[in-house]
């Protein structure tokens, strides 16, 4: 038992890394995708991960931070662990404004369609497979995914319209 336990360990320390921040210091806040549908097996693949920065105030405990918060956030509580923080390095690229998605108090949003940008459809050797190519709010033209026609129809019939 201790022998396994041994190689367990060895297998996960090269792969656990000890991160700490300063009060003062700027994270990314790590946020979660939920969605009616899943792209063909990849969940939220091109949602956004992190949003911020922000300030850390304090730390409490070992292993956990208290934010500076906007107004905008004000329902979601302010300490958060260690491991939903990410260092913020300065490119002005990857900050994605919190203003334009509605958080819930898990830290996970909701992606909805804007349009359906084409169609075509996938021929197999007995079947065909209508699709539809969406863009979805919070992404740009080049990340629109391609879905089943039959469950945009059943889960958004506005776009159709």
């Amino acid at each position: 038992m201790l022998a396994s336990q041994s190689r367990q360990k060895s297998y996960a320390d090269p792969k656990r890394r000890d991160v700490e921040f300063q009060v003062g210091d700027f994270v990314f806040l790590r946020v979660s995708p939920m969605k009616g549908i899943r792209r063909f097996g990849k969940k939220g693949k091109l949602s956004p991960r992190f949003i911020g920065p922000f300030e850390i105030l304090e730390k409490v405990g070992q292993v956990a931070y208290r934010l500076a918060l906007p107004p905008a956030l004000s329902g979601v509580h302010n300490v958060f662990h260690v491991s939903m923080l990410r260092k913020y390095v300065s490119d002005t690229t990857h900050i994605l404004s919190y203003e334009d998605i509605e958080l819930q108090t898990d830290l996970s949003y909701e992606e909805q369609p804007v349009q359906i940008l084409d169609r075509k459809e996938k021929v197999l050797r007995n079947k065909t497979i209508p699709l539809v190519k969406v863009l979805w709010r919070n992404n740009k033209v080049e990340e629109a995914t391609w879905e089943l026609e039959s469950q945009m129809r059943e889960l958004y019939p506005e776009l159709f319209r």
